[in-house]
């Protein structure tokens, strides 16, 4: 069991370094994580008497 859990555990810290890599090394491969920019307008209607 402890043989188990030693696995998950390197493997955990594996995905981590692998994700944190493709975080940073993912725009130079061409992976693209800025949010689409549009602009939004939308009418307010203020009940102000």
């Amino acid at each position: 069991m402890g043989r188990v859990i030693k696995y998950l555990f390197y493997l955990l810290i594996l995905a981590a370094i692998g994700l944190i890599g493709y975080a940073y090394l993912g725009p130079w491969f061409g992976a693209d994580f800025a949010p689409p920019r549009t602009e939004v307008r939308q009418p307010v209607t203020l009940n102000a008497d």
